[in-house]
């Protein structure tokens, strides 16, 4: 056998035990007349020693190695003299008597320790020598034991894991599909799933109450931060339940993976904000609550006095940063310059200083006496030391702006601690979203997602004010997951195509299998999805989901690693019938 033992395994208890170790040479110190390797796989490192002095036949053998040569070895457990509380096996060492190289190794392009001195894409080019480093395997331990624990969870509440096709029909509401060419079928196409949407309702009216898969999706979306075209989703689907009953099941789950996972015990439920409200008080659907700093609309307070940005602004709203009064011009000016990014898009930064001695410095004294600002002071709830900063124009811009100028005040005052969770639900979303440009409505979350009940007679008078049957689950302003009551009757269906600017016939063709299921006595149902790599990441305590996965794309949506998307050869596209047009310049 290669090895009786990993590199992570042996103790004290071992002392004298003959053993067999095999794995990778993470360094060599050559110390005169010893010599000590350090031999490491994936479950850690052990410390091998040789006496080049009395053991000349491994002499020769050990000038050899190199960094990342695998190697067996045979030796004695034996005590170290010099202890490492650092690793695990850092009491003892191996005193080798055999060594057989396996493999040798080209010096590695990036060293393969925890802080590499490898960039992103050369780290992604070589992903497989990235792996061996302990942060990304830890991910990826990570990574395995939350599917264990969502698994054993889910299992016990009597869900079924159902796996669900690859190869689908294009839907094109929603992101864009990547397509697959048939050769069967020539000018035909599949598509990869967005997500398992229709697959998992048509599990509710075949009767599987309780589904659950952990499944990849694709989409074919335009570059974004922390964005990957495959991702992998713990979807989710439940008949005969309401919104409180999922939101109580998938807060267990949640509870339990923090438990399970991070030894955090979660007894109080979770909080609840309605949309509207976290739009008005975070500038943002997914509101990071481990702090405080919500915004205060300043609008009726600071208009009407001369100064043409407020006089002229939809919305004016402002916030307190605590205890930064201090604040130099520089750093104002700093604020001002973050404020006018192009991702956040304000014109301009107004503040007042709320000075120790009770004093107020503003940068619109021109405008504001010391007692109109301190009606700012009394809104915002400000205290000596405090610094206010304001935002004006149009609502909805405004809002976003100044939930970006929230988040970043957040990073400086380090009120973003990554051990610290705040899960919340946001609930009442609007059902629809219209779109000026193609002059029509969209559905917010998917055209399945059922109206309030309540609000179904306004699906005629008046859309934009149905609130949709849809929840979020937000933990430290990121997303993890969202769900929805489905709609399960062909007419109330039919009446969302219908408002979504489907004719008969286009909705037939795309979606006509499900309406005709909704016909044999389809349940009440509704369901969630959870972004595992998201999830993963989150616990993680990393901001990037390219981190937790085993071999992710780059930014351009490119595997460096492989090098794909590639060409394919023109008799491939003979098969397929296809024929490609010149790339046009831009």
């Amino acid at each position: 056998m290669y090895r009786t033992h990993t590199c992570g395994e042996l103790r004290l208890s071992d002392v004298n035990k003959t053993v067999t170790l095999s794995g990778w040479v993470q360094r060599v110190r050559n110390l005169g007349g010893m010599t000590f390797i350090d031999l490491r796989d994936r479950y850690g490192i052990t410390q091998l020693v040789v006496n080049t002095e009395t053991q000349s036949d491994l002499s020769a053998a050990v000038r050899e190695l190199g960094r990342e040569y695998v190697i067996q070895v045979e030796g004695t457990v034996a005590e170290r003299s010099s202890k490492n509380s650092k690793i695990s096996t850092g009491e003892i060492e191996i005193v080798i008597t055999k060594l057989n190289v396996l493999n040798k190794s080209e010096v590695p392009p990036f060293t393969i320790e925890d802080e590499s001195d490898g960039g992103d894409e050369l780290r992604m080019k070589y992903r497989y020598l990235d792996l061996r480093r302990n942060p990304v395997r830890r991910n990826l331990e990570l990574r395995h034991k939350m599917g264990i624990e969502i698994r054993n969870y889910l299992n016990h509440l009597n869900f079924l894991e159902i796996e669900t096709p690859v190869l689908i029909k294009s839907t094109p509401e929603g992101a864009r599909d990547f397509v697959v060419p048939s050769r069967v079928h020539p000018g035909q196409f599949y598509a990869l799933p967005q997500s398992p949407q229709v697959f998992k309702q048509l599990l509710m009216v075949a009767g599987y109450d309780r589904y659950f898969q952990i499944v990849k999706c694709f989409r074919d979306e335009d570059l974004r931060a922390d964005r990957q075209p495959e991702f992998t989703q713990i979807d989710c689907e439940m008949a005969f339940v309401n919104q409180e009953d999922i939101m109580t099941t998938f807060e267990g789950l949640a509870k339990h993976l923090f438990k399970s996972l991070r030894g955090l015990e979660m007894k109080n439920e979770f909080p609840r904000m309605c949309y509207a409200d976290a739009m008005a008080k975070y500038g943002s659907d997914k509101p990071d609550i481990r702090f405080g700093m919500a915004f205060e609309d300043l609008t009726t307070l600071v208009q009407g006095k001369g100064f043409k940005v407020f006089d002229d602004a939809e919305y004016v709203g402002g916030i307190c940063a605590t205890g930064c009064a201090g604040y130099t011009r520089k750093e104002l000016d700093k604020l001002t310059e973050f404020v006018k990014r192009p991702q956040v898009g304000a014109q301009g930064l107004i503040y007042v200083k709320y000075n120790e001695d009770g004093s107020l410095k503003s940068s619109v004294d021109k405008f504001f006496d010391e007692g109109q600002l301190k009606g700012w002071v009394e809104v915002l709830d400000a205290k000596p030391g405090d610094l206010l900063l304001v935002l004006a124009g149009p609502r909805k811009k405004t809002l976003t702006a100044l939930g970006e100028l929230r988040l970043e005040m957040g990073n400086r005052l380090g009120l973003r601690n990554k051990e610290v969770f705040a899960p919340l639900w946001v609930v009442d979303f609007p059902l629809l979203e219209w779109d000026e440009e193609a002059n029509r409505f969209f559905a917010m979350h998917h055209p399945f997602t059922s109206p309030k009940l309540e609000d179904v007679p306004m699906l005629e008078t008046d859309p934009a004010q149905v609130r949709a049957d849809a929840y979020d689950l937000v933990i430290n302003g990121v997303e993890v997951g969202g769900g929805s009551i489905r709609i399960h009757n062909d007419m109330l269906q039919n009446k969302m195509f219908k408002i979504l600017g489907f004719t008969e016939q286009e909705a037939q063709a795309q979606f006509g299998f499900l309406m005709n299921a909704f016909k044999y006595g389809a349940p009440p149902h509704g369901g969630v999805a959870f972004g595992f790599d998201r999830l993963v990441s989150l616990f993680a305590g990393i901001d990037s989901i390219r981190d937790v996965i085993a071999f992710p794309k780059n930014n351009a949506a490119r595997d460096v690693m492989i090098d794909s998307p590639s060409p394919i050869h023109d008799a491939q596209l003979d098969e397929l019938y296809i024929d490609l047009k010149p790339v046009s310049k831009k």
